[in-house]
């Protein structure tokens, strides 16, 4: 049974010789083109960050509450999308953890590419303070960029019953190194009027539950080597 920071009582960490690693899934608030729900990379996040707790069964490790708004401006010319902004959510990333104090460390499980410099900036901050925190990114050769067959391969085994496929279609398929100014200076509608970079139409919940199997183990290692 995943051990939830939410559901205890303060009382349940008032132990100096025995302190948890807090695990921190990091989302986002976004479009994910027309089939793919906003809270898509939370939701991934999450159940990466899930699978990790779960893999300790010493109760050493803690999830924590998901930060589901963060850096989301290349995407702010589509409804729904929520964002706190670089500098803010940089500034947040170092707070949380400053107020971890009590804990072993924290871990960082991202599921927002965009979140990357910020994140990253927060964590070298962080290192100067001698804290400990590791930021974990998952990493797919060959992956789509955004809401495309990688992503909603991985919705169709997390929530299948938000995903949309009969809405599913291809957006920009241009390598994303080609975009990526663009996009910086003008968000992703300029590149994808959709909101998809991929194609999403023929994506599968296996294939989903095979990249879900091989990130968790990637971030297993990752902390193992870590925390050692």
């Amino acid at each position: 049974m995943t051990r939830r920071l939410g559901e205890g009582t303060w009382t349940d960490h008032w132990k100096p010789t025995r302190r948890p690693l807090l695990v921190v899934p990091v989302g986002s608030c976004e479009q994910h083109g027309p089939h793919l729900p906003l809270d898509t990379d939370t939701r991934i996040a999450s159940a990466l960050a899930n699978s990790l707790v779960n893999k300790y069964d010493n109760g050493e490790l803690l999830l924590c509450p998901a930060l589901a708004i963060s850096a989301s401006a290349e995407h702010a010319s589509f409804p729904g999308t929520l964002s706190l902004g670089a500098a803010v959510f940089e500034q947040v990333i170092i707070e949380l953890v400053r107020s971890a104090d009590w804990a072993a460390g924290v871990v960082l499980v991202n599921g927002h590419g965009g979140n990357r410099i910020p994140v990253d900036r927060a964590v070298r901050q962080l290192h100067t303070e001698q804290r400990r925190v590791l930021a974990w990114w998952p990493q797919i050769p060959d992956g789509d960029a955004h809401a495309g067959h990688t992503e909603t391969s991985m919705m169709l085994a997390i929530s299948p019953e938000l995903v949309r496929m009969d809405d599913a279609e291809a957006g920009c398929m241009d390598p994303l190194s080609e975009l990526i100014d663009t996009m910086r200076t003008s968000g992703v509608g300029a590149v994808s009027p959709n909101g998809v970079l991929g194609d999403p139409r023929m994506a599968i919940a296996s294939h989903g539950r095979s990249l879900l199997t091989r990130l968790s183990i990637d971030l297993l290692s990752a902390v193992d080597e870590w925390w050692d």
